[in-house]
């Protein structure tokens, strides 16, 4: 099988590293990881020294240096994200430096299950990137994901000072490890572009009160929250039932802390 040198954006956060992780135990394939820090930071140094992984500095916000990180890829797995407005422009600069290439290299994307649905600005602007693929001309795969069992950890132990944890009511998750989400994207990477690749959700669908009660045993305070966010939540805009996947649990997640 021919070798492919695979690009990973965002592969020094917390799904990117796991990624990164995967395809080197996985893979004998070469990995290039962006990185915008040209000098070793923690996150660059849990990456450094595996076999098959070369850093590579690039800003996906200026477009500097992300020409030559695309330079020669075969597969983009695009991880990396703002939490806002900007991803638009840093999407926009990967594909306008994959275009510029030389070759049509296949574009992975990892978007939020409900971007279309949950209206969010985060979300809109996980859908307009999402646009910018699709209109690319680039052979690509979309990836929508629902909620990393980190980001909901976060929530409640941001409330760790209070005797309780409120979570709004009515809410609903399907929490997924972010060493599942790598499984599936390294699939992917071996695999031909797929357009729109089944949503992937967590193995569990659970109420916000049941995982802030696993996450830490103290009282759980309901409020109602209005706005049309909130309620296309409670709608279940954010979960994908019939895509349960993955061997970790939000129990596993909590016990391994």
């Amino acid at each position: 099988m021919t070798k492919k040198t695979i690009l990973v954006t965002g592969g020094t956060g917390t799904l990117g590293r796991a990624l990164v992780r995967r395809l080197a135990a996985d893979h004998d394939d070469h990995t290039r990881v962006l990185t915008r820090a040209p000098e070793p930071t923690p996150a660059t140094a849990a990456l450094d020294g595996r076999s098959a992984v070369e850093l590579m500095t690039g800003d996906l916000m200026t477009g500097v240096g992300v020409g030559e990180a695309v330079a020669g890829a075969d597969v983009i797995v695009h991880c990396a994200t703002t939490n806002g407005r900007d991803d638009v422009v840093a999407t926009r600069h990967l594909v306008d430096a994959a275009l510029g290439a030389g070759r049509r290299p296949h574009l992975i994307y990892v978007s939020i299950v409900g971007v279309d649905v949950v209206p969010l600005s985060y979300y809109r602007a996980k859908l307009e990137a999402e646009q910018l693929i699709t209109e690319s001309g680039l052979p690509w795969t979309i990836q929508r994901v629902t909620q990393f069992h980190d980001l909901l950890a976060r929530v409640f132990a941001a409330q760790r000072l209070v005797p309780w944890t409120t979570v709004p009511a009515g809410f609903r998750f399907q929490p997924i490890d972010v060493r599942d989400v790598a499984r599936r994207l390294a699939d992917l990477v071996a695999g031909e572009p797929a357009g729109r690749a089944p949503d992937l959700g967590g193995p569990q669908v659970r109420t916000m009160r049941d995982l802030a009660k696993l996450y830490r045993r103290r009282p759980v305070l309901r409020v109602p929250l209005p706005g049309a966010t909130a309620r296309a939540i409670v709608q279940g805009g954010n979960l994908a039932p019939g895509h349960a996947y993955g061997e970790f649990s939000f129990d596993d997640f909590v016990a391994g802390r």
